[in-house]
């Protein structure tokens, strides 16, 4: 599919894992990009055109909810289609998220089958 799409985790283990439900939902290897953090996300934003962000919250020097409001206030940015993929329980802090216009959360440890759905689903809408 021609849908870029950035992984944003603190984890490469974790990363490797949604990268492989990613390329089940059709999109193509080269088309998925990853991040370790919110700022190297933005800077990977810079560089390259993405439709869909699968953002963690918590991860060090740029969590995911900075990125998240840093993306909103950015002019050529702000409509990137963003779903939270993560530990994060505090609802308080998932309605910020939803607030800051996030389409979708899924909690980890996820079924790999919802992650793929949840894609397909987005990418299939054309974002």
């Amino acid at each position: 599919m021609n849908c870029n799409v950035l992984i944003v985790d603190d984890s490469p283990i974790l990363r490797r894992a949604i990268r492989k439900v990613v390329v089940l939902a059709g999109i193509l290897e080269d088309r998925i990009h990853e991040a370790g953090n919110g700022q190297e996300a933005l800077d990977r934003l810079e560089q390259t055109s993405i439709d869909l962000v699968l953002l963690d919250l918590n991860m060090p020097i740029m969590d995911g909810e900075e990125f998240a409001c840093r993306l909103r206030e950015h002019p050529n940015l702000g409509d990137i289609t963003v779903v939270v993929v993560s530990t994060e329980a505090n609802k308080g802090r998932l309605d910020r998220m939803r607030e800051l216009g996030v389409r979708a959360v899924l909690r980890k440890p996820f079924e790999p089958e919802d992650l793929c759905r949840l894609v397909s689903d987005l990418v299939g809408s054309r974002i």
